[in-house]
């Protein structure tokens, strides 16, 4: 390394971004997809997975794969999502992170609180998706459901996806504003100065 070039500490691995990508993969293709089932409207974005008729066979299959992909992104970030009293006193202090006042707020770890909701926020809306999407899955499932659950499932199944979808538009919308976000996450490094920035208690943990 040169003198000039900054130092760098792994954020993500390899298999941590391949996970990541996967999922976001899938979740680009299901809401486009769902959006195109969900109102006429939207209907030209039945070209996404080649028509109609692909488009409700395939769905049902790429939810299955996006769950499998984010249950293996949820276990390996599980211990580094729970809520702890500073993340309490960081959402108190709304103000200072909205106005990057970061040197007030307490010491973040890897995630911050907003990550950390964000992340137990998708946990919630994947299950719900995929129980509810078994349940209207016509080829296969729903004829073992009544018709009352299956209406059921269907409003849930719209509510819990644009929950999702709003929540990846905000996660998404941090990445851009936190500049060297998106870099960790296709590069997999950020540097010293990154991260004792944003995420000083991280950091430090990091480089013992």
């Amino acid at each position: 390394m040169k003198d000039d070039e900054p130092q760098l500490i792994e954020r993500y691995t390899p298999n941590e971004r391949s996970n990541h990508w996967i999922t976001a993969i899938c979740f680009i293709l299901l809401a486009l997809s769902g959006l195109a089932m969900f109102h006429p409207a939207m209907s030209w974005l039945y070209a996404v997975l080649g028509g109609g008729q692909w488009t409700r066979i395939l769905h049902p299959f790429i939810g299955v794969v996006m769950f499998v992909s984010f249950l293996i992104l949820a276990l390996r970030f599980w211990h580094h999502n729970y809520l702890d009293k500073d993340d309490i006193q960081w959402m108190k202090q709304m103000g200072d992170v909205l106005n990057n006042r970061e040197d007030r707020l307490p010491e973040i770890g890897r995630y911050n609180a907003g990550q950390k909701l964000l992340f137990f926020t998708m946990v919630v809306c994947l299950v719900l998706l995929l129980l509810s999407g078994i349940v209207i899955w016509r080829r296969y499932f729903s004829f073992y459901f009544p018709i009352e659950m299956i209406r059921l499932s269907s409003v849930v199944h719209a509510i819990a996806a644009f929950v999702l979808i709003c929540g990846i538009i905000v996660h998404i919308y941090a990445a851009l504003w936190v500049k060297g976000s998106i870099g960790a996450m296709t590069r997999g490094y950020v540097t010293w100065g990154w991260a004792r920035k944003h995420h000083p208690r991280w950091f430090r943990e990091s480089i013992k």
